[in-house]
């Protein structure tokens, strides 16, 4: 299953795909806000993870972007964020799938708790597509 992470942390890319990797999961990874917005259309991965503070194009505007977009609105984003969640009701009104809190330490020491984030997502939207039908 491919995880599209899009994040301007050379550490904190390394250290999300090594755990995602782990894991089991294709990670593709993209710098910034524009290299995200086509490798989610090229890619059309089954989950992105999008940091909020993106040279080129900012989160929130990428997150915009891809609920707009008929061919990746589909695919739940998860936003990591070192803002602290005071934004996190807005970027779920925004269509986040959900919102997790970055730390250079709690990713590096923890990364059980991103990957449980990714299966409970993944999970929740396979729950909707079969109720769906």
């Amino acid at each position: 299953m491919k995880i599209l992470l899009i994040e301007d942390s050379k550490f904190q890319r390394i250290a999300n795909e090594r755990a995602l990797v782990k894991a089991g999961y294709i990670v593709i990874h993209a710098a910034d806000g524009e290299e995200g917005l086509r490798a989610a259309r090229e890619n059309i991965p089954a989950v992105i993870l999008l940091d909020m503070m993106l040279p080129k194009v900012s989160g929130l505007d990428v997150l915009r972007a891809l609920k707009a977009d008929m061919l990746v609105k589909h695919i739940p984003v998860i936003v990591l964020s070192g803002l602290g969640q005071a934004n996190e009701t807005k970027l779920l009104s925004e269509g986040a799938a959900a919102f997790v809190t970055k730390s250079e330490k709690s990713f590096e020491n923890n990364p059980s708790f991103l990957i449980r984030t990714v299966e409970s997502v993944l999970t929740q939207c396979k729950s909707m597509v079969a109720t769906s039908f």
